[in-house]
């Protein structure tokens, strides 16, 4: 395992297997390592505001016999100016990893450059590697597999989706993309994917046609067209988004036998109708339970506990 798991692109492709493996185990025999994390803790800062993440990492720790902290910018004394440095420093003699959910990415960087303690990117403006280990997760368990398979993601290129399509490169996984003309996923992780893809055979393709990526897909994602600090934009993206939500004529385009995705929260009526997210293709509720399994995953291998 890396030291710090900053991005999916961290992880070599058997490490990524390993987490899902040990992922899917503790899902199936949660009692089997109850006590691995005994007398650990974990220190959770959050900048955002978090329903899955902070529940997520909290039960999980919690179910290994670890210690869950909250922490929040105004519980710490980096809402009165001290760097993130010193706080690294600080932290790492009283935990044993570091959670960060932050608005800007350099936060995470800085502080996994000066933690002695394993840190763990909860989500950035640019990346959102422990969803897309929840998301390759759901998907392998889905089809027992996840090589051949395919996700389309309909929406923003934003930090899930340069996550998942990170994670998919890695994975050998083929994702195809679609987005409105200006919201394309950053070049730098289009680039990354690719030398990524070029290892495992998987393709990555974009375009601004939402039927044409979803046609054939395994599995069809999206996510919210306003994320949090959008929310003056909103009006627009409304605008620009328009013809992008994923509905059931949409998903009759996918494989007869696709899943719809989201992280949530969802904004029915938006990026996807209730008929969808609410139908018998959806596994969003069981993408949202992944988070803590393939969380708890990622601790014990940073831990070297499992």
């Amino acid at each position: 395992m890396p030291e710090h798991l900053i991005s999916i692109a961290d992880l070599e492709e058997g490490q990524l297997e390993s987490i899902l493996e040990l992922a899917q185990e503790l899902d199936a025999r949660p009692q089997a390592h109850r006590d691995a994390l005994r007398g650990r803790s974990i220190g959770l800062y959050f900048e955002k505001s978090s329903t899955r993440t902070r529940v997520s990492f909290g039960a999980g720790m919690a179910q290994l016999g670890g210690q869950p902290i909250f922490l929040s910018s105004r519980d710490l004394q980096i809402g009165r100016g001290e760097t993130i440095a010193d706080t690294a420093r600080v932290l790492s003699r009283y935990v044993n990893l570091i959670m960060l959910r932050t608005f800007e990415h350099r936060t995470v960087v800085e502080m996994a450059e000066h933690a002695t303690v394993p840190v763990i990117n909860g989500l950035t403006d640019e990346l959102h590697p422990c969803q897309a280990l929840a998301d390759l997760m759901t998907v392998r368990q889905e089809f027992g597999g996840l090589r051949g398979r395919r996700i389309a993601y309909i929406g923003d290129g934003n930090n899930v989706a340069h996550s998942l399509m990170i994670a998919c490169a890695r994975a050998g996984v083929d994702f195809s993309i679609a987005s409105p003309p200006g919201y394309e996923v950053a070049g730098k992780y289009l680039d990354l994917a690719g030398e990524l893809a070029a290892g495992t055979g998987a393709g990555i393709e974009t375009g601004t046609d939402p039927r044409a990526a979803a046609a054939g897909a395994d599995a069809v994602y999206s996510d919210v067209w306003t994320s949090m600090g959008q929310e003056q934009e909103r009006e627009q993206r409304l605008a620009d988004f328009d013809g992008y939500t994923v509905d059931d004529d949409l998903m009759s385009r996918a494989s007869d036998d696709a899943i719809y995705l989201h992280c949530l929260p969802c904004h029915r009526g938006e990026e996807v109708t209730a008929s969808v997210v609410d139908g018998p293709r959806s596994r969003v509720f069981d993408q949202a339970e992944n988070r803590m399994h393939t969380q708890k995953a990622v601790m014990l291998r940073l831990l070297d506990r499992a």
